[in-house]
């Protein structure tokens, strides 16, 4: 019910575009949305969409058995600009695939689809300062802050999908400023600490607390390419960024913060923990050639079955040829700390090829993967395309 509602309110959208600039020529270009202003200059609004088609198929050698499967990864409609003065800007995500809404079966969401992925305001209150509030991502590790539409492979690794903060409601103060050539970014963030979309009130649940510091030694990178795959730029000059991100997230009953299942003893009742986290991330740029790492550790001060208590490391490299052809590979590592940890131990080999038509915008991503954990080694192949207005 609720996604034939979004797709009727789009439809309606949609038309009623096609009906004003039928006859009138738009400024518009692939990969930009579409982008609207009011002739009072009151407020601005872009709309784009996107969409990623996935195939993957794993090797499992204990088995000797293959499985495959192919889905729409990631669908989103997205809104942003800003209302009243161009210093309060709004963001809007919506996420409508199958594998997108999933996450919302849960009581604690409603029992329904988790559509609402940012719903955020920003306030530049002042000269390098602003002010965030609603659902978005915290300012966690970088391979997470980085859109899902500019990804260097065809997925993210497996150090963030164990140890992403990933998204939450409430607010972060931001500031950037530079001295004497060197570029410094400060975040700080408080927030509900249970995820995003979560309805269901508990009032024996802490809150979240994040804190991150970026340092850029040469400057700031070509249009904000310390957050995006692959050098597409090719800087002149080496650009680098050195970020490390703290976060406590108090009195939680998720198994990793914001994400994970809700734990739960033998009579039902909330299993709560204080999970503190450490993120240290660097990436650098020159000339077609990209290199990041990062390295994730997390604890739990409670050592029941299920919480994830662990770390990981990710490090890549990459390099892009004159034909936007870019070769990578990846080495990820997970390591658990306990034996009752949610965590298991794995290592992972990646080689990435990826071919970039327009940017991120227009690309086809290959890889291959292999990958050793206790249970069994395997060897996995991905092929994915990506769509972005």
């Amino acid at each position: 019910m609720i996604k034939h509602s979004i797709i009727f309110c789009l439809s309606l959208f949609l038309s009623s575009l096609a009906i004003v600039y039928s006859q009138i020529p738009i400024d518009a270009h692939w990969g930009k949305g579409i982008q609207l202003q009011a002739l009072d200059s009151s407020f601005a609004l872009k709309f784009g969409f996107r969409f990623q088609s996935l195939y993957q198929g794993v090797q499992n050698f204990k088995t000797n058995s293959y499985e495959e499967r192919a889905m729409i990864r990631r669908c989103r409609l997205k809104f942003d600009g800003y209302a009243f003065d161009p210093t309060i800007k709004y963001k809007l995500e919506l996420a409508i695939s199958n594998r997108d809404t999933r996450s919302g079966r849960l009581d604690e969401m409603g029992n329904t689809a988790n559509i609402v992925l940012d719903a955020l305001v920003r306030w530049r209150f002042a000269n390098g300062w602003e002010l965030w509030a609603g659902q978005t991502k915290l300012p966690g590790n970088r391979e997470r802050v980085v859109s899902s539409q500019n990804l260097q492979f065809v997925d993210r690794s497996l150090v963030n999908s164990r140890f992403t903060l990933d998204r939450d409601i409430g607010i972060q103060v931001r500031r950037e400023h530079s001295i004497s050539g060197v570029y410094f970014r400060h975040i700080f963030a408080i927030s509900m600490g249970e995820g995003r979309n979560v309805i269901a009130s508990n009032p024996s649940n802490g809150h979240e607390y994040t804190g991150r510091l970026e340092v850029l030694p040469f400057g700031k990178f070509n249009g904000k390419e310390d957050y995006v795959g692959a050098d597409l730029t090719r800087h002149q000059s080496p650009r680098l960024s050195v970020g490390v991100t703290y976060d406590y997230n108090e009195n939680t009953p998720r198994s990793r913060g914001n994400l994970g299942s809700y734990l739960m003893d033998s009579e039902g009742e909330y299993v709560f923990s204080d999970l503190s986290s450490w993120q240290l991330d660097a990436v650098f740029k020159y000339k077609g050639v990209s290199w990041n790492a990062e390295y994730a550790n997390r604890k739990s001060s409670n050592k029941v079955d299920g919480f994830g208590s662990g770390s990981g490391f990710v490090t890549a490299l990459g390099v892009l040829t004159d034909a936007n052809v870019e070769l990578a590979g990846r080495y990820t590592v997970i390591r658990s700390d306990m034996a009752t940890s949610s965590i298991n131990d794995i290592t992972e080999y990646t080689l990435g090829i990826s071919k970039y038509v327009v940017g991120h915008s227009l690309k086809v991503q290959g890889d291959v993967s292999y990958v050793e954990q206790e249970a069994f080694n395997s060897m996995m192949y991905r092929l994915q395309f990506e769509v972005a207005l």
